[in-house]
């Protein structure tokens, strides 16, 4: 009896082409516009660079100076997040504070309390340099060095030559010699500027991204290089995109164009500033990291191994036009 459906029966694959084109496997693929476009593999670069130990880079100890010339731009809240950073990758650091009227490094380290001496009883043989050293309990390889007490006054012996003298010291020490001097300028150019500049080899300027803190911050510049300091990198503090998008701020760029100096951070503007000066307590100890916090790691990171970043131009608003454009756009 013949089969019903004989088409339907397998056939020898070698009696014809089209019976074996019929029987072949066949991948089942949906449509075109159905289909998911292929997952590019992501960059990890980013993963393996935290990953690792940054590289010490340049000779030891290197002495720097975090200053701006106008005051309130954020010296002494970039100093000490940048000291905080660089004792938590293992690396020893000294804190300055060469502020002698106004000092406010140790409020923000959480060390108020604990100064008992400073440079100035050191210079005139109260006590030793050690145990002007204030060391703090989360890190002990971060120490805070203060040049006067708050409600004293320096003697007139003490100059740039007495702190030069003070961070030779430091650096002559045998076993505790460390990475890296950190020292907060006073605001203004008079004698406190003279003086906190005077032993430092590289410079952090901070700045904030208006006109009065520009022309300020470019004053030092030209200060920092007749004094003989060549390396100066730059940080932008309190940076806010919604108002570079608007137009009511100049960029990263226009910054950077005005002072033309390499970029070691952009530091976004975040309220958990605030909270942290209040509580003696560094943005980058925050858990979880705010976004400043993160942008002041990455800063001490490119710090240690010399590095610095790319600005990134923020897409403006169309049909707008703002009192900063006439700086650049």
């Amino acid at each position: 009896m013949a089969s019903p459906l004989p088409h339907l029966l397998p056939q020898n694959p070698l009696s014809s082409s089209a019976s074996s084109t019929l029987f072949r496997p066949i991948r089942t693929l949906p449509p075109s516009h159905c289909r998911r476009p292929r997952a590019r593999p992501r960059c990890v670069s980013a993963a393996l660079q935290w990953g690792r130990k940054p590289q010490l880079s340049g000779e030891t100890p290197r002495v720097v100076v975090v200053t701006s010339g106008k005051g309130g731009v954020g010296k002494t809240t970039t100093t000490a997040n940048l000291g905080v950073s660089l004792a938590r990758h293992g690396f020893s650091v000294v804190a300055v504070d060469a502020d002698a009227g106004l000092r406010n490094l140790d409020l923000l380290l959480g060390l108020e309390n604990r100064v008992n001496y400073t440079a100035a009883e050191v210079l005139n043989g109260d006590c030793r340099l050690d145990q002007a050293l204030v060391r703090d309990r989360r890190f002990p390889s971060l120490q805070l060095l203060c040049l006067s007490k708050a409600r004293s006054k320096l003697p007139l012996a003490f100059g740039a030559k007495a702190l030069t003298w003070v961070v030779d010291a430091l650096r002559s020490r045998e076993s505790d010699s460390p990475h890296f001097v950190l020292i907060d300028c006073p605001a203004g150019i008079d004698a406190g500027f003279i003086t906190a500049i005077a032993p430092a080899n590289e410079a952090v300027l901070v700045t904030t991204p208006d006109i009065t803190a520009l022309r300020d911050a470019d004053r030092v510049t030209g200060l920092l290089e007749c004094d003989g300091i060549r390396d100066i990198k730059m940080v932008v503090n309190r940076v806010r995109t919604d108002l570079i998008r608007g137009e009511d701020m100049m960029s990263v760029l226009d910054v950077q164009e005005m002072l033309g100096l390499p970029l070691l951070g952009v530091i976004p503007e975040d309220a958990e500033v605030i909270r942290s000066t209040n509580r003696g307590y560094p943005l980058v100890l925050n858990k979880p990291p705010s976004i400043a916090g993160l942008a002041f790691e990455q800063a001490a990171w490119r710090l240690i191994e010399q590095d610095t970043m790319t600005a990134v131009m923020v897409e403006e608003e169309p049909k707008k036009r703002g009192f900063f454009s006439f700086f650049g756009g």
